[in-house]
């Protein structure tokens, strides 16, 4: 494993993000501002996503109408399932699995008026889900980072940093196709700050397979960090 895979910094930068001094309540990011609570990933300690949001069409001269709805798994302060919203999707679910994200989520959307059209729920993947929910994308920017699997987070903050034996992939991989309607999609973010190698495995042993929609390099820090979107289809 390099040294920009391993583990032990991405949980650094969890404890880091939140106690540093400068952790601000709002922040500004594509040209809006957002509310940040506590115990949730900040978005502006890493660029990982700006480049969601540009892998998903949700920023830049290219934005075009979001077509459909939308279950976002791991939606942190809600950034992603409101621009979508704004974007143009007429239902949108956000998952969590820390309950102050849902909170964050619930307060951004109020915040930019598309609480009639988006839902955060606290949930640790679909748990929460019922069995006939269907929605035309179903998306997660993943914990990429892959953790030992004897680790055990230590806060829940550290679960949208690493994923002990990849887990959560294993059961994303496996699970996220039964919430995609018809000729709808499933999408993952992913990072060469992961295993792709691994990530491929597990899907296989699946039986799915991985496309790349599309890949982004972005410097955080004195590292260059390529983020990946995959769309997740059957093997």
């Amino acid at each position: 494993m390099t040294e920009i895979k391993n583990y032990l910094r991405s949980l650094e930068r969890s404890r880091s993000a939140l106690l540093r001094t400068d952790r601000p309540r709002t922040f500004a990011l594509a040209g809006r501002e957002w509310d940040l609570l506590d115990g949730v990933f900040a978005p502006p300690f890493s660029a990982s996503t700006g480049a969601a949001m540009e892998l998903l069409g949700l920023t830049g001269p290219g934005q075009e109408p979001w077509r459909g709805s939308l279950l976002e798994v791991g939606c942190g302060t809600g950034v992603i399932a409101v621009c979508a919203a704004l974007a143009g999707a007429d239902l949108v679910t956000a998952l969590d699995i820390n309950e102050q994200a849902v909170r964050n989520t619930e307060m951004n959307a109020l915040r930019h008026g598309v609480t009639d059209r988006l839902t955060a729920v606290h949930s640790d993947l679909f748990d929460a889900l019922g069995p006939d929910e269907r929605y035309d994308t179903v998306y997660w920017h993943s914990n990429f980072v892959l953790a030992p699997p004897t680790y055990r987070h230590e806060t829940v903050h550290e679960q949208a940093y690493v994923d002990p034996g990849y887990r959560a992939h294993r059961r994303y991989l496996a699970a996220a196709p039964a919430f995609a309607a018809a000729g709808g999609r499933v999408l993952l973010h992913f990072s060469d700050r992961g295993d792709i190698g691994a990530l491929h495995e597990i899907a296989a042993e699946c039986g799915r397979a991985l496309r790349v929609l599309g890949s982004r390099r972005i410097g955080e820090g004195e590292e260059t960090v390529e983020h990946i979107l995959y769309e997740i289809t059957a093997r």
